[in-house]
Formats: structure tokens, C-alpha cells, sequence
């Protein structure tokens, strides 16, 4: 089992503000922590206008400093959002981190979201064919020599792009998503799959199952094959069970629950475009489905209900104990939490993607959890 710290980049507010200078600083510290540890994985996320929920709009950018300060732990994009990207400044900038990092990258890939992808003058509806014709050019650009291009979204003549990744033959690749369909694309592509959503390993496992079934006979877009599955859990370790256990579900209530500084924002655009388009394309339906419930007079009570068609656990009615034991938190006490890594060792997982920095949780109770939960949980996993 391998245990990665995923990152939003988030802080408890001042003065309904994030001190940005701050966060990022002790971003990077709990990442030196972390590697000092033995935790095998960072993920950062790319998020653009989400004020007060992500600040992480260069995550290449925090890499290159952490590539510098950590030796070990590898360094998860999670995910670069492909078509708010020209592909060859998204293969340079992966290469030049793996040689930063002297090999340490892992590249995971998305499309991305209505209200970000305007915002960068991106039209939603061509989000999926731009993320399938970057991910195809992006590791033909990895390889020895000149590439060239024509396709739907871009023309590239005879170039050699430089630099390379260390890692030979690149970087191994992932797919991040809460969808069945993704988690389909992932394995014909021989893809890894970053599964974002806090369902319960139980409900999640047969397509986990599936997945690894499927992935024998991929197409893969790469030259190699990924075939890891890694889930997110809201995670918070501490000496005192029941405190920590509240806290992470403190912390997952407001993740999924409050409504942030662009959310009418967000809304908006999402029905300006059915105005504008006349319906939502089909590529596009599950992506806009809580748009088209709350038309219909049921609206989903949280983000996640909004953005998954996995059956979601969901929070709100059950106490921490039932959501730790179901495993949608993993939280409590040193050995509360080894439970909880078990019930996602038995779903299949091959890595848990802890996400343990939230807004509701100070630097410094994050930094204690990291350093218990790796000196009194990961050495019985690590063992095995």
C-alpha cells in the first residue's frame, strides 16, 4: 500500500482571507515533512478563480521548489488540466521537474471544469476532444527526435522538444475522475486512476475490480501502462480518537458543503452556457446533471452529489464512527486509522491519497497529524 498526501492548498481563513504567502510556506514544510517520513507521494492540484478553496494555479512552479528541498517522495500533478494547455508547454514542464527532481514525477491528466475552463477562454464542449488529442501528442514529444503534428486542435511543424524526462520511458501516467466512463477511458489507455470522489471503498471496489480486469488489454496512449488505482480520504490522525474523527468530518462537511466566494459565479456560467448552447451535450451531461436537477427543482445537497454518479456515501446524518468505519474518513486515533487504511487495502486500492491540509485544520495540527499518522501507521503497511 502506498500512501500519497493530496493537496488543494488550503488554510483556515483570516478575516474571511487566505494568507497566501503563508499557506504557501507551510505547504512546502509539510512536504519536507512528509518525505522525511517515508510518505511515497505528493499530489497538487491545478485550479484557477476558486478563491478561498485552491490557490494552486502553477503547481510546476511549487514543484521546482520542492524538488529541491525533498529527495524521495514523488511528485504527483494531480491533475494538469489539458486543454487550458498548449501540449508542448505541458510536455517542457513535466520533463523539466522529472530532471529537477531527478525522476520523481508522476503526471496526471483532466479536462477540467465549465466555470475554469471560460475563464481561460476554453469552449467546454471541445474539452474532451482537446484532452484526448493533447494526451495523445504529449509522450510521442517524450521520445528521441523531432515530432510533428496535425490534428483538430493544433499544428505543430518539425520540432524537437527539449528537455526530456529522466525517467525512462516517461513519467508514468494518470486520470483523474469520478466517473465510471472514466475510470473505462482509463484503463483502454492504460492510464492510472486518480479516483477523486469520497465514496466508501466498499461501493467503489467493483470498479476498482473492473478496472484492473480491463487494463490487461489496453491501448495504452503512452509507452507504458499504468495500473494504479489510488482513492481519496479525508484524513486527520491524532491522539485523541474521537477528536480527530470529528475534525476530519468538520473538515469534510465544509470541502463539499459551503458556499465560497464564486459559487453564484460558477452557477451562473454553468446555465448561461445551456442558454447559449440550447442543452448540454451528451460528452457534457454529468458534468452539468446538477444544473439540470436544480431546473428541475431537486438540487443536491452536496458538491459531491453534484459532481459524481458514483453512489456517494454521503455525511450528512452519520456520526464519525460510521463514516470512519465505512472508510470514507480515515481518522481517529493511530490505530483507528490503520483500520482505516485496511477497508481500502481490501477495496483494492493500491494508494490511499490522504488529504489531510483543509481549511478548517491550522498548519500545526496538520504538521502533528502527518508525523503520527507516518510514524505510527504507515510502518505496518510499508512492511507488507
Amino acid at each position: 500500500m502506498k500512501f500519497g498526501l493530496m493537496y488543494e492548498t488550503q488554510s483556515p481563513l483570516i478575516d474571511g482571507e487566505v494568507d497566501e504567502k503563508a499557506l504557501i510556506e507551510s505547504t512546502i514544510e509539510q512536504w519536507v515533512l512528509a518525505d522525511e517520513l517515508g510518505y511515497d507521494y505528493i499530489w497538487l492540484v491545478e485550479h484557477h478563480f476558486l478563491d478561498t478553496f485552491s490557490i494552486s494555479s502553477s503547481p510546476d512552479i511549487l514543484y521546482g521548489a520542492a524538488s529541491r528541498l525533498t529527495k524521495n517522495i514523488r511528485l504527483g500533478f494531480g491533475v494538469v488540466i489539458l486543454p487550458q494547455h498548449h501540449p508542448v508547454r505541458v510536455a517542457e514542464k513535466i520533463a523539466m521537474v522529472d530532471q529537477l527532481s531527478n525522476g520523481r514525477v508522476d503526471f496526471g491528466t483532466g479536462r477540467g471544469g465549465a466555470y475554469e475552463q471560460v475563464g481561460l477562454n476554453v469552449d467546454p464542449r471541445s474539452s474532451r476532444s482537446m484532452w484526448e488529442e493533447a494526451l495523445s501528442m504529449i509522450p510521442k514529444m517524450w521520445r528521441k527526435g523531432e515530432f510533428t503534428w496535425e490534428g483538430e486542435h493544433w499544428n505543430i511543424p518539425a520540432r524537437n522538444v527539449i528537455p526530456k524526462p529522466l525517467q525512462n520511458p516517461h513519467p508514468p501516467m494518470w486520470l483523474a475522475g469520478m466517473q465510471p466512463e472514466t475510470y473505462r477511458i482509463a484503463a483502454e489507455k492504460g492510464l492510472g486512476v486518480l479516483s477523486l470522489s469520497t465514496g466508501a471503498p466498499a461501493e467503489m471496489a467493483p470498479y476498482i475490480k473492473e478496472y484492473k480486469e480491463n487494463i490487461r488489454n489496453a491501448n495504452p496512449v503512452g509507452d507504458m501502462v499504468n495500473d494504479q488505482w489510488a482513492h481519496l480520504a479525508v484524513s486527520h490522525c491524532g491522539e485523541d480518537d474521537k477528536l480527530a474523527k470529528d475534525t476530519a468530518v468538520a473538515a469534510l462537511k465544509s470541502f463539499f458543503g459551503p458556499d465560497r466566494p464564486y459559487t453564484k459565479g460558477e452557477g451562473d456560467v454553468y446555465k448561461q452556457l445551456i442558454k447559449a448552447w440550447g442543452g448540454v451535450p451528451d460528452h457534457l451531461k454529468n458534468q452539468f446533471s446538477w444544473v439540470l436537477k436544480e431546473e428541475e427543482g431537486s438540487v443536491p445537497k452536496s458538491r459531491e452529489a453534484r459532481e459524481t454518479s458514483v453512489k456517494p456515501s454521503g455525511i450528512d446524518g452519520f456520526d464519525s464512527d460510521t463514516l470512519s468505519e465505512r472508510g470514507v474518513i480515515i481518522a481517529g486515533d493511530p490505530e483507528s486509522c490503520k483500520e482505516g487504511v485496511r477497508i481500502h487495502q481490501e477495496a483494492g486500492e493500491d494508494q490511499v491519497l490522504l488529504l489531510m491540509q483543509l481549511d478548517t485544520i491550522p498548519h500545526e495540527e496538520v504538521i502533528n497529524s502527518i508525523k503520527l499518522f507516518g510514524k505510527e501507521v504507515m510502518p505496518e503497511f510499508k512492511s507488507d
